[in-house]
Protein backbone atom coordinates (compact mmCIF):
# COMPACT_ATOMS: atom_id res chain seq x y z
CA UNK A 1 0.00 0.00 0.00
CA UNK A 2 0.98 3.57 -0.59
CA UNK A 3 0.33 5.14 2.81
CA UNK A 4 1.20 8.84 2.94
CA UNK A 5 3.87 9.62 5.54
CA UNK A 6 2.37 9.82 9.01
CA UNK A 7 5.40 11.30 10.77
CA UNK A 8 4.31 13.66 13.54
CA UNK A 9 0.85 12.13 13.83
CA UNK A 10 -0.51 10.32 16.88
CA UNK A 11 -2.90 7.40 16.42
CA UNK A 12 -4.98 5.23 18.74
CA UNK A 13 -6.20 1.84 17.53
CA UNK A 14 -8.69 -0.12 19.64
CA UNK A 15 -8.63 -3.90 19.59
CA UNK A 16 -5.02 -3.72 18.43
CA UNK A 17 -3.64 -6.75 20.29
CA UNK A 18 -4.38 -9.03 17.34
CA UNK A 19 -5.99 -9.44 13.95
CA UNK A 20 -6.93 -6.44 11.85
CA UNK A 21 -6.29 -3.94 14.64
CA UNK A 22 -2.74 -5.17 15.13
CA UNK A 23 -2.01 -4.99 11.41
CA UNK A 24 -3.45 -1.47 11.31
CA UNK A 25 -1.14 -0.45 14.14
CA UNK A 26 1.91 -1.99 12.44
CA UNK A 27 1.19 -0.22 9.14
CA UNK A 28 0.65 3.16 10.80
CA UNK A 29 3.85 2.75 12.81
CA UNK A 30 5.67 1.80 9.64
CA UNK A 31 4.46 5.04 8.03
CA UNK A 32 5.95 7.01 10.92
CA UNK A 33 2.96 7.61 13.18
CA UNK A 34 3.20 7.37 16.94
CA UNK A 35 0.75 4.57 17.71
CA UNK A 36 -1.13 3.76 20.90
CA UNK A 37 -2.15 0.09 21.00
CA UNK A 38 -5.33 -0.38 23.03
CA UNK A 39 -6.72 -3.64 24.39
CA UNK A 40 -8.49 -5.14 27.40
CA UNK A 41 -5.70 -7.22 28.93
CA UNK A 42 -2.39 -5.67 29.97
CA UNK A 43 -0.42 -8.81 29.13
CA UNK A 44 -1.79 -8.82 25.58
CA UNK A 45 -1.24 -5.08 25.22
CA UNK A 46 2.38 -5.43 26.33
CA UNK A 47 2.89 -8.33 23.92
CA UNK A 48 1.38 -6.35 21.04
CA UNK A 49 3.58 -3.33 21.78
CA UNK A 50 6.65 -5.58 21.66
CA UNK A 51 5.43 -7.19 18.43
CA UNK A 52 4.92 -3.82 16.75
CA UNK A 53 8.46 -2.84 17.73
CA UNK A 54 9.75 -6.12 16.35
CA UNK A 55 7.91 -5.58 13.06
CA UNK A 56 8.93 -1.92 12.76
CA UNK A 57 12.35 -1.24 14.22
CA UNK A 58 11.78 2.51 14.32
CA UNK A 59 8.27 2.27 15.79
CA UNK A 60 7.06 4.81 18.30
CA UNK A 61 4.45 2.76 20.12
CA UNK A 62 2.79 2.70 23.53
CA UNK A 63 0.12 0.57 25.16
CA UNK A 64 -3.22 1.50 26.72
CA UNK A 65 -5.43 -0.82 28.76
CA UNK A 66 -8.99 -0.19 27.60
CA UNK A 67 -12.14 -2.28 28.09
CA UNK A 68 -14.88 -0.99 25.82
CA UNK A 69 -17.42 -2.98 27.82
CA UNK A 70 -16.84 -0.70 30.83
CA UNK A 71 -17.64 3.02 30.88
CA UNK A 72 -15.32 3.42 33.88
CA UNK A 73 -12.43 1.86 31.95
CA UNK A 74 -13.16 4.10 28.96
CA UNK A 75 -13.18 7.22 31.13
CA UNK A 76 -9.93 6.20 32.85
CA UNK A 77 -8.14 5.31 29.62
CA UNK A 78 -9.26 8.53 27.92
CA UNK A 79 -8.10 10.56 30.93
CA UNK A 80 -4.66 8.93 30.71
CA UNK A 81 -4.41 9.80 27.04
CA UNK A 82 -5.64 13.37 27.52
CA UNK A 83 -3.24 13.95 30.42
CA UNK A 84 -0.37 14.22 27.95
CA UNK A 85 -2.02 17.36 26.57
CA UNK A 86 -1.29 16.36 22.97
CA UNK A 87 -3.54 16.22 19.90
CA UNK A 88 -4.88 12.91 18.60
CA UNK A 89 -4.74 12.80 14.82
CA UNK A 90 -6.17 9.32 14.18
CA UNK A 91 -8.71 7.30 16.15
CA UNK A 92 -9.43 3.86 14.70
CA UNK A 93 -12.46 2.35 16.43
CA UNK A 94 -11.64 -1.23 15.47
CA UNK A 95 -12.41 -3.49 18.46
CA UNK A 96 -15.51 -5.65 18.49
CA UNK A 97 -17.26 -8.84 19.54
CA UNK A 98 -19.39 -11.09 17.33
CA UNK A 99 -21.84 -13.98 17.61
CA UNK A 100 -21.99 -14.12 21.42
CA UNK A 101 -24.12 -17.26 21.90
CA UNK A 102 -26.30 -15.96 24.72
CA UNK A 103 -27.26 -12.57 26.06
CA UNK A 104 -24.44 -11.14 28.12
CA UNK A 105 -24.04 -7.71 29.61
CA UNK A 106 -21.33 -5.10 29.89
CA UNK A 107 -20.17 -3.82 33.27
CA UNK A 108 -22.89 -1.17 32.99
CA UNK A 109 -25.72 -3.58 32.15
CA UNK A 110 -25.90 -3.07 28.38
CA UNK A 111 -26.26 -5.98 25.96
CA UNK A 112 -22.62 -6.93 25.35
CA UNK A 113 -22.38 -6.75 21.55
CA UNK A 114 -24.11 -3.40 21.10
CA UNK A 115 -22.57 -2.09 24.31
CA UNK A 116 -19.04 -2.89 23.15
CA UNK A 117 -19.19 -2.34 19.41
CA UNK A 118 -21.21 0.88 19.43
CA UNK A 119 -21.71 2.38 22.88
CA UNK A 120 -18.11 1.77 23.94
CA UNK A 121 -16.74 3.49 20.86
CA UNK A 122 -19.30 6.30 21.12
CA UNK A 123 -18.18 6.98 24.69
CA UNK A 124 -14.48 6.70 23.82
CA UNK A 125 -14.74 9.08 20.86
CA UNK A 126 -16.63 11.58 22.99
CA UNK A 127 -14.12 11.37 25.83
CA UNK A 128 -11.25 11.92 23.38
CA UNK A 129 -12.97 14.76 21.52
CA UNK A 130 -10.77 17.52 23.02
CA UNK A 131 -7.63 15.81 21.68
CA UNK A 132 -9.26 15.20 18.28
CA UNK A 133 -10.34 18.85 18.02
CA UNK A 134 -6.81 19.92 18.92
CA UNK A 135 -5.41 18.14 15.85
CA UNK A 136 -5.29 20.12 12.60
CA UNK A 137 -7.12 17.43 10.62
CA UNK A 138 -8.22 14.49 12.76
CA UNK A 139 -9.77 11.31 11.40
CA UNK A 140 -12.20 9.04 13.25
CA UNK A 141 -12.39 5.67 11.49
CA UNK A 142 -15.05 3.28 12.76
CA UNK A 143 -14.94 -0.33 11.60
CA UNK A 144 -18.32 -1.74 10.65
CA UNK A 145 -18.96 -4.99 8.77
CA UNK A 146 -20.61 -6.24 5.60
CA UNK A 147 -23.66 -7.28 7.64
CA UNK A 148 -24.57 -3.58 7.92
CA UNK A 149 -25.90 -4.06 4.36
CA UNK A 150 -28.16 -6.96 5.35
CA UNK A 151 -31.72 -6.66 4.12
CA UNK A 152 -33.94 -5.89 7.08
CA UNK A 153 -31.09 -4.56 9.23
CA UNK A 154 -32.60 -2.24 11.81
CA UNK A 155 -31.79 -0.44 15.03
CA UNK A 156 -35.11 -1.23 16.65
CA UNK A 157 -34.53 -2.46 20.21
CA UNK A 158 -30.76 -2.09 19.80
CA UNK A 159 -30.01 -3.33 23.30
CA UNK A 160 -32.22 -6.43 22.90
CA UNK A 161 -33.80 -5.48 26.21
CA UNK A 162 -36.83 -7.75 25.78
CA UNK A 163 -35.29 -10.70 24.00
CA UNK A 164 -31.96 -11.84 22.60
CA UNK A 165 -32.71 -13.15 19.13
CA UNK A 166 -29.23 -14.39 18.27
CA UNK A 167 -25.63 -13.38 18.39
CA UNK A 168 -25.61 -12.42 14.72
CA UNK A 169 -28.77 -10.30 15.00
CA UNK A 170 -27.12 -8.33 17.81
CA UNK A 171 -23.92 -8.07 15.79
CA UNK A 172 -25.79 -6.78 12.74
CA UNK A 173 -27.47 -4.07 14.82
CA UNK A 174 -24.16 -2.99 16.28
CA UNK A 175 -22.44 -2.83 12.89
CA UNK A 176 -25.29 -0.81 11.38
CA UNK A 177 -25.01 1.49 14.40
CA UNK A 178 -21.30 1.99 13.60
CA UNK A 179 -22.22 3.48 10.21
CA UNK A 180 -25.14 5.52 11.57
CA UNK A 181 -22.85 6.91 14.28
CA UNK A 182 -20.22 7.84 11.69
CA UNK A 183 -22.70 9.74 9.54
CA UNK A 184 -24.16 11.60 12.51
CA UNK A 185 -20.66 12.44 13.76
CA UNK A 186 -19.83 13.77 10.30
CA UNK A 187 -22.92 16.00 10.41
CA UNK A 188 -22.23 17.31 13.90
CA UNK A 189 -18.49 17.80 13.33
CA UNK A 190 -19.03 19.78 10.12
CA UNK A 191 -16.91 22.89 10.23
CA UNK A 192 -14.31 21.34 12.52
CA UNK A 193 -11.14 19.56 11.44
CA UNK A 194 -12.62 16.11 12.15
CA UNK A 195 -13.33 13.70 9.30
CA UNK A 196 -15.50 10.73 10.32
CA UNK A 197 -15.31 7.67 8.06
CA UNK A 198 -16.82 4.19 8.27
CA UNK A 199 -15.25 1.07 6.80
CA UNK A 200 -15.86 -2.61 6.50
CA UNK A 201 -12.84 -4.84 6.06
CA UNK A 202 -14.34 -7.70 4.07
CA UNK A 203 -13.67 -11.16 5.47
CA UNK A 204 -10.70 -12.53 7.36
CA UNK A 205 -10.09 -15.23 9.94
CA UNK A 206 -9.37 -13.36 13.18
CA UNK A 207 -10.20 -13.60 16.86
CA UNK A 208 -13.61 -12.10 16.06
CA UNK A 209 -14.89 -15.63 15.37
CA UNK A 210 -14.02 -16.87 18.88
CA UNK A 211 -17.65 -17.14 20.02
CA UNK A 212 -18.70 -19.44 17.18
CA UNK A 213 -19.07 -23.16 18.01
CA UNK A 214 -15.73 -24.93 17.56
CA UNK A 215 -16.79 -26.98 14.52
CA UNK A 216 -18.16 -23.86 12.82
CA UNK A 217 -15.11 -21.82 13.76
CA UNK A 218 -12.83 -24.38 12.11
CA UNK A 219 -15.04 -24.51 9.00
CA UNK A 220 -15.27 -20.73 8.69
CA UNK A 221 -11.53 -20.34 9.17
CA UNK A 222 -10.81 -22.90 6.45
CA UNK A 223 -13.25 -21.26 4.01
CA UNK A 224 -11.86 -17.80 4.65
CA UNK A 225 -8.24 -18.89 4.40
CA UNK A 226 -8.61 -20.93 1.23
CA UNK A 227 -11.45 -19.49 -0.84
CA UNK A 228 -13.15 -16.19 -0.06
CA UNK A 229 -11.18 -14.44 2.65
CA UNK A 230 -7.96 -12.54 3.01
CA UNK A 231 -5.20 -12.09 5.52
CA UNK A 232 -5.67 -9.71 8.47
CA UNK A 233 -3.04 -7.45 6.88
CA UNK A 234 -5.11 -7.20 3.70
CA UNK A 235 -8.29 -6.76 5.73
CA UNK A 236 -6.68 -3.75 7.42
CA UNK A 237 -6.40 -1.93 4.10
CA UNK A 238 -9.84 -0.23 4.21
CA UNK A 239 -9.07 1.15 7.69
CA UNK A 240 -5.67 2.41 6.54
CA UNK A 241 -7.14 3.96 3.40
CA UNK A 242 -9.81 5.71 5.47
CA UNK A 243 -7.25 6.92 8.00
CA UNK A 244 -4.63 8.24 5.59
CA UNK A 245 -5.92 8.82 2.05
CA UNK A 246 -6.20 12.57 1.39
CA UNK A 247 -9.21 12.12 -0.91
CA UNK A 248 -11.45 10.63 1.80
CA UNK A 249 -14.43 12.81 2.76
CA UNK A 250 -16.61 12.94 5.90
CA UNK A 251 -19.27 10.23 5.83
CA UNK A 252 -17.49 8.03 3.28
CA UNK A 253 -17.81 4.24 3.50
CA UNK A 254 -14.63 2.41 2.50
CA UNK A 255 -14.87 -1.28 1.57
CA UNK A 256 -12.98 -3.88 -0.51
CA UNK A 257 -13.68 -3.66 -4.24
CA UNK A 258 -13.73 -7.42 -4.92
CA UNK A 259 -16.74 -9.62 -5.59
CA UNK A 260 -19.28 -9.36 -2.80
CA UNK A 261 -16.98 -6.89 -1.01
CA UNK A 262 -15.27 -9.91 0.56
CA UNK A 263 -11.74 -8.85 -0.32
CA UNK A 264 -9.85 -6.57 -2.66
CA UNK A 265 -8.42 -3.08 -2.84
CA UNK A 266 -10.12 -0.41 -0.71
CA UNK A 267 -12.44 2.08 -2.36
CA UNK A 268 -15.32 4.37 -1.39
CA UNK A 269 -18.67 2.62 -1.89
CA UNK A 270 -22.37 3.31 -1.51
CA UNK A 271 -23.59 3.53 2.07
CA UNK A 272 -25.96 0.93 3.53
CA UNK A 273 -29.43 2.28 2.79
CA UNK A 274 -30.60 1.75 6.37
CA UNK A 275 -27.86 4.03 7.69
CA UNK A 276 -28.60 7.22 5.80
CA UNK A 277 -31.72 8.53 7.58
CA UNK A 278 -30.69 11.61 9.61
CA UNK A 279 -33.65 11.09 11.95
CA UNK A 280 -32.31 7.64 12.84
CA UNK A 281 -28.88 9.19 13.34
CA UNK A 282 -30.23 11.76 15.77
CA UNK A 283 -32.19 9.15 17.70
CA UNK A 284 -29.18 6.85 18.03
CA UNK A 285 -27.01 9.78 19.12
CA UNK A 286 -29.46 10.91 21.79
CA UNK A 287 -29.91 7.35 23.07
CA UNK A 288 -26.14 6.89 23.20
CA UNK A 289 -25.66 10.11 25.17
CA UNK A 290 -28.40 9.09 27.60
CA UNK A 291 -26.93 5.63 28.19
CA UNK A 292 -23.25 6.54 28.38
CA UNK A 293 -23.61 9.97 30.03
CA UNK A 294 -21.08 11.24 27.48
CA UNK A 295 -21.96 14.43 25.58
CA UNK A 296 -20.02 15.95 22.73
CA UNK A 297 -19.04 19.61 22.58
CA UNK A 298 -17.55 20.79 19.29
CA UNK A 299 -16.72 24.29 20.56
Amino acid sequence: MDIPPQVGKRALVTGATGGIGFETAVALAGAGAEVVVAGRAKTKVDHAVAAVREAVGTAKVAGLVLDLASLASIESAAADLLAAGRPLDLLVNNAGVMAVPERRETADGFELTFGTNHLGHFALTGRLLPALLAAPAARVVTVSAKVARNKGATLEDPLSSVSYDSGMVAYTKSKLANVVFTLELARRASGTGITAVAVHPGTSATGLQQHLPKYLRVLVSALLDRFVGQSPADAARPSLYAATNPAVKPGDFVVPDGRGELRGAPHVAELPAAATDPVAGRRLWELSEELTHVTYSFQ
